[in-house]
C-alpha cells in the first residue's frame, strides 16, 4: 500500500513561522486544516496548546473535521469556511464556533438552532469581489446586514472575501481596500463594530511582506502555506517555510522493459490517461523500463499533483488504481518491492489524505 508520510515537526515549524509573521504585522490568522481530511492522529499531533494559543481559530470546510477537533480539545475555537446546507444547520452550531455565510435564510436557520441549545453563533459574511464563488453582491451588502444584525443568537463579527480559488483572481491592494471600506460603511450605518476583516489567505501572504495590505484588514485564513510551504500567488515557496511536510511513498508492483509506444489502434474507450507528449519526445527510443506503482487516478491526479523526487522518473499514464512511470534505463536498479517517492502539491495532499487506500504515516523526526 502506498503511504503519505506526514512530518509533524516541519508543519509545526511552518505554523510557528506564520504566527510570528502575523504577530509582527499585527494580524490574526486561522489555520485551515481541510487538507488533513479530519485525520484524528495528525490533528492531535498538530493542534496542541502551544500552537492553538498563537492563532485566532482552526478551520475546516467539513463539519466532520470540526467535530474531531472539538473531541481532541473542546477549547479549540473552530471555524466552518464553507457555507452550510440546510441539513447541516444543527451540526454547525454544535461544532463550529464561527461560520462563513452568504445566505440570509441560512443565517436565520442558524439563529433558530442556536436558540434551541442556548448558544450564540458567530458569523462572518462573505462579500463578492470578483472571484465569483461564494459572496453576496456588493450592492446588496447594507440590505443583507440589516436583515441579520438583530438576530438574538447570532453575532455578526466580521466581513470577508475569497480570492484566487476558482478563477484565480489575484488579490491586490485595491480589492482588499474595498473590503475595509465596506466595513466602515456598515459600522457607520448601523453603529455596530465588525472586529474581523478576513480577506487574506495563502495567496495574499506575499502582499503582507510587500506592505500592500490595507490598514484594517486584520485576518487571514491559511492552509497551503502552513502545510505545504507555498503560496498560490506564484506557486513558489513562501518566506523560508518547509516544503517537505508531506511525501508520498509508492510501492513498485511491476517493473519491465517494454516498448515505449502502445501496440494497436488507440480508441476512446480507455478510462485512464496517458502522456502522449512523452512518446513524441522519445520517438527514437525503442524501449524503456516501466514501473507500475500501487496508486491511481482514484487516489490522486498523478500528472498534476505529484513531482517525483528522482528526476529520471517520468509520468507515462494512469488508470483507476495503478500508475505507470518511465524510469529510463533503470540505472539505479529498481525492482519489484522497492518504492518511488514523490512530492505532492496542496491538492495532491488533499486527495491522498481522503483516499482510504493510501496509508497515513505521521512522523515526529524532522530529519525523516
Amino acid at each position: 500500500m502506498s503511504k503519505i508520510i506526514v512530518n509533524i515537526p516541519k508543519i509545526i515549524e511552518n505554523i510557528n513561522e506564520i504566527s510570528q509573521l502575523m504577530k509582527k504585522n499585527k494580524k490574526e490568522w486561522t489555520i485551515v486544516c481541510k487538507v488533513l481530511a479530519g485525520n484524528r492522529e495528525i490533528l492531535r499531533n498538530i493542534l496542541h496548546s502551544k500552537v492553538i494559543k498563537k492563532v485566532h481559530s482552526v478551520a475546516d470546510s467539513r463539519l466532520s473535521g470540526l467535530k474531531i477537533m472539538k473531541e481532541i480539545n473542546p477549547e479549540i475555537r473552530t471555524m466552518l469556511i464553507k457555507p452550510p446546507s440546510k441539513y447541516q444547520i444543527p451540526s454547525v452550531v454544535r461544532f463550529a464556533d464561527i461560520s462563513l455565510n452568504t445566505s440570509i435564510k441560512t443565517i436565520h436557520s442558524l439563529n433558530r438552532e442556536a436558540e434551541k441549545i442556548g448558544v450564540v453563533h458567530k458569523v462572518i459574511i462573505m462579500i463578492e469581489l470578483g472571484e465569483l464563488r461564494e459572496g453576496i453582491l456588493k450592492e446588496n451588502t447594507v440590505k443583507f446586514y440589516s436583515s441579520v444584525f438583530d438576530l438574538k443568537n447570532i453575532e455578526i463579527i466580521g466581513i470577508g472575501t475569497n480570492l484566487g480559488c476558482m478563477y484565480g483572481v489575484e488579490p491586490d491592494h485595491d480589492k482588499l481596500l474595498q473590503l475595509t471600506l465596506f466595513k466602515k460603511i456598515i459600522e457607520l450605518k448601523f453603529g455596530r463594530d465588525l472586529p474581523v476583516i478576513s480577506g487574506g489567505s495563502s495567496i495574499t501572504l506575499p502582499l503582507l511582506e510587500l506592505g500592500a495590505i490595507p490598514e484594517g484588514m486584520n485576518h487571514f485564513r491559511i492552509g497551503e502555506a502552513a502545510f505545504i510551504g507555498t503560496t498560490p500567488y506564484n506557486n513558489k515557496r513562501f518566506h523560508n517555510l518547509n516544503e517537505d511536510g508531506f511525501r508520498l511513498s509508492a510501492n513498485i508492483i511491476e517493473i519491465e522493459k517494454k516498448p515505449l509506444f502502445p501496440d494497436g489502434r488507440i480508441g476512446n474507450g480507455n478510462v485512464g490517461h496517458a502522456d502522449m507528449g512523452l512518446f513524441k519526445e522519445n520517438s527514437k527510443e525503442n524501449d524503456h523500463f516501466k514501473a507500475i506503482v500501487d496508486f491511481g487516478a482514484l487516489d490522486v491526479s498523478p500528472e498534476t499533483d505529484l513531482t517525483p523526487l528522482d528526476e529520471e522518473v517520468r509520468f507515462i499514464g494512469t488508470t483507476s488504481d495503478m500508475t505507470v512511470f518511465d524510469i529510463g534505463k533503470n540505472k539505479v536498479g529498481l525492482k519489484v518491492g522497492d518504492t518511488i517517492k514523490f512530492k505532492p502539491n496542496y491538492m495532491g495532499v488533499a486527495r491522498l489524505m481522503l483516499s482510504k487506500y493510501v496509508k497515513k504515516e505521521p512522523v515526529d523526526n524532522i530529519n525523516h
